[in-house]
């Protein structure tokens, strides 16, 4: 069964409890792969061992529940996994799956109405700017799982159907640590939501334009303006990614109060030096919030 009526982070605690997970860090790395999925799984496993076991093995069952919640039509898979392998923006996903704009924009209606995506709107506003239909919405997944799918299983099905999996192997060592950064920015929204509770936020999501992105902004409910970057990298942040936060924010007309950095692996000690109420820090581990 898989859980696209749930937010990320229902699906997210959902996921820790069944499978009584405590360990913030390996919650992340396989919930990326099996967020959504009604599925009990041996943590103690290596990820790929699991993935061959759940996913790979049984590629026939899950694509016949995959097709019934989908409609199981090309073009909407051929946009499904456009979306999963890009950058979500309408337009370039549309260009992988080779269909036309109008085609594409069809195929998101009827996958919006079944609960597999939603669209989403930079958040040009708490910059005080218009203009944003300009700008390309991006398409998410309602399940990580769903978005590994058509990333990694439903693009090279045949192999995998054949039981030959060397080419999926490939596919996901190449593209693993690029494609987790996306649920860890998720994950990280909805931790920052929690945390504030004293001045909830009542405007998040991320702001991009023609030049630049930021993973994470939002308003508090007294006015203060909040922004972020999200690494689900294996090296230690440094110095030079708050600059660069800063400058993107400045040039995106973002007048931030608190910036906030997600960490995979930790922060140099110049960075760690800096923290302040001005400036937070945060690594999984902090996710243990989520769970409350």
């Amino acid at each position: 069964m898989i859980l696209i009526d749930q937010s990320t982070k229902n699906q997210f605690r959902f996921f820790c409890k069944e499978n009584n997970i405590t360990d913030m860090e390996k919650a992340v790395q396989y919930f990326i792969v099996f967020g959504g999925y009604d599925i009990k799984i041996d943590m103690t496993k290596p990820l790929l061992e699991l993935i061959e076991q759940h996913i790979l093995n049984n590629y026939l069952q899950l694509r016949n529940e995959i097709h019934n919640l989908t409609g199981g039509y090309k073009v909407d898979h051929a946009v499904l996994t456009g979306i999963a392998q890009g950058d979500r923006r309408t337009n370039s996903s549309f260009k992988r799956a080779f269909v036309s704009f109008e085609e594409g924009s069809k195929s998101v209606e009827k996958l919006v109405e079944r609960g597999i995506i939603e669209v989403e709107s930079s958040q040009h506003h708490l910059a005080n700017k218009r203009g944003d239909d300009k700008v390309a919405k991006k398409l998410l997944f309602t399940t990580p799982f769903l978005r590994f799918w058509f990333a990694f299983v439903s693009p090279i099905y045949k192999g995998i159907k054949e039981k030959n999996y060397e080419e999926f192997y490939t596919l996901f060592e190449n593209k693993q640590a690029e494609f987790g950064n996306f649920v860890f920015e998720e994950l990280s929204m909805e931790f920052i939501r929690d945390l504030l509770d004293e001045d909830p936020i009542k405007q998040f999501g991320k702001y991009w334009d023609e030049k630049r992105e930021i993973d994470l902004v939002a308003k508090t409910t007294s006015g203060k303006i909040i922004a972020g970057s999200c690494k689900y990298i294996n090296s230690k942040i440094k110095k030079n990614e708050l600059n660069k936060l800063m400058d993107d924010c400045k040039n995106a007309g973002l007048n931030v109060d608190i910036f906030v950095i997600f960490s995979k692996n930790g922060f140099s000690s110049e960075l760690k030096s800096l923290k302040n109420e001005n400036l937070r820090l945060f690594t999984p581990k902090s996710f243990k919030l989520l769970l409350a």
